[in-house]
């Protein structure tokens, strides 16, 4: 007795097909995550470093927004402690950013709120 089997494959990928594709947007939204944070503490370290030479709040907020390409900038936000007008040669400043990120992966934005913050800090002696 001879068996038909020709939608066989068929009916397998169609089981498999959505497990690979929440894998893919997942690798991808990793991906993206990590860029994010690495970029973000690039460019805090690169406007503390202004901060330290004695730029004001105003050139190390233009600078870390020109800096940023990895979305919309007006939702970067810029911390920055003390304030230049309490900034003293051999004290410290230090420069916080903080950018939403929204995932892709369905099921992710169950478990973690619809806009997830990456936050990134750095600090440096005033020159």
């Amino acid at each position: 007795m001879i068996k038909e089997e020709k939608g066989q494959s068929i009916v397998e990928m169609a089981l498999l097909l959505p497990i690979l594709l929440l894998l893919l947007v997942g690798i991808f939204d990793l991906g993206r995550v990590l860029y994010t944070n690495i970029h973000l503490h690039l460019a805090t370290q690169e406007t503390v470093r202004l901060g330290g030479l004695g730029a004001s709040d105003e050139e190390m907020t233009q600078f870390a927004k020109d800096y940023i390409h990895i979305g919309d900038v007006t939702l970067l936000e810029v911390t920055i402690n003390p304030d230049e007008g309490h900034r003293v040669p051999g004290e410290y400043v230090t420069v916080a950013l903080e950018y939403p990120i929204e995932f892709f992966t369905p099921f992710v934005s169950k478990l973690i709120p619809s806009t997830f913050k990456m936050n990134t800090n750095s600090t440096i002696r005033v020159e």
